[in-house]
């Protein structure tokens, strides 16, 4: 289907609310079974055209970016100073990481203070890398994206929206180079 010249897909599942997804590039309408998408789209076309808009300036920008060619070790060597730095700078401690291929993030942290590395990370300029980690941790704080994240977030890293612009480039050509699917 064309939305304005930029296609989607309709998904009809078995869910209560519609939404509307932007990953990678594509927009999904995501509707309960006999949910007529055109409403979704009006109350929402604002939104929806914004979200376009920056997802073809991070395609644009992911052209110009380099990949950062490491091993694993030292990969792995990145990350656990990344986590020193981190925890000492927020007074935090997480218990085990694990590094994983993941599709849709570049890391999680989970309720146990666990956090999972994307192993695709190590492709990243480390002061990405370094980003992340930090990201992550802050989650220990505060566990939503909400006002007080992003102020513990701005505490070190003023500038947050540029490394967040900036990871959604690396993802694009990142999935180029690994072959990610894109959803």
């Amino acid at each position: 289907m064309v939305l304005n010249n930029y296609s989607y897909k309709v998904s009809y599942r078995d869910i209560k609310y519609p939404r509307v997804e932007l990953k990678t590039g594509r927009v999904l309408f995501v509707l309960p079974f006999g949910y007529n998408s055109d409403n979704l789209f009006e109350k929402h076309k604002g939104w929806i055209y914004k979200k376009i808009d920056f997802i073809e300036d991070c395609l644009d920008g992911a052209k110009s970016k380099g990949l950062v060619e490491r091993s694993d070790e030292e990969f792995k060597g990145l990350i656990r100073k990344a986590i020193k730095g981190a925890s000492l700078n927020l007074k935090v401690k997480i218990n085990k990481v694990y590094f994983r291929k993941m599709k849709t993030k570049w890391a999680s942290l989970s309720s146990l203070k666990n956090l999972t590395v994307n192993r695709f990370m190590k492709y990243l300029p480390e002061y990405l890398i370094g980003y992340i980690i930090f990201h992550e941790l802050a989650h220990v704080i505060e566990k939503k994206h909400n006002g007080q994240f992003w102020q513990i977030i701005s505490k070190r890293h003023s500038d947050y929206q540029k490394f967040e612009k900036e990871l959604f480039e690396y993802w694009f050509k990142v999935s180029e180079k690994v072959g990610m699917q894109r959803n």
